[in-house]
This record gives structure tokens, sequence and C-alpha cells, in this order.
């Protein structure tokens, strides 16, 4: 599966990088059907500080993608939650 990484605000470290990593692997049983994974990380400096952070996956699969998108406090909570969705739909949909 590709993995195509955007960031608006966020500096990317590796961490972060890695812990996106490691949740994608828990998607494992889409990487027969996945093309990519389109994922966005931002940081809004302008909202209340329990939702500056956001989400966002794509998973390019064959029938409709599935997407999903989350806003926390904590980007890695953020992270965790919007892999967290992208698996309940995609169980959905198999």
């Amino acid at each position: 599966m590709k993995l195509i990484l955007s960031t608006h605000n966020v500096t990317l470290t590796k961490a972060i990088e890695d812990h996106i990593l490691g949740r994608l692997e828990k998607l494992d049983h889409f990487d027969s059907r996945a093309m990519d994974a389109r994922v966005t990380l931002e940081h809004d400096h302008t909202r209340v500080p329990q939702k500056q952070f956001s989400c966002s996956i794509r998973l390019s699969v064959s029938g409709p993608d599935l997407f999903a998108e989350d806003v926390e406090n904590d980007l890695y909570a953020a992270i965790d939650l919007v892999t967290k969705q992208i698996e309940q739909i995609g169980r959905a949909h198999v």
C-alpha cells in the first residue's frame, strides 16, 4: 500500500510517521484491496484547544474509498481514533 502523507502546520517527526505507519499496519486486512492511503494531519491554532489537531484518512480500495476524519486535542489521539473509524467502516463494507 502506498502512503501519501500531507501536513498543515504540523512538523512531521519520525515518531509521528512511525505512529501512522503502525496504525496503518493494523489495517492489514485491507492490504489486498488497498491501493493507497492518503493521510492529512492539521494543527489549527484558531480552534479551541480541545479541537486543534485533525487527522483524515482516505483509503483507496476497489469500490468506494473509505474515508474518516477526527479532531482532538492531541494529534496521536486523532490518528488512533481515525484509524479505528476506518476499520469499522471497512468491516461494514466487506
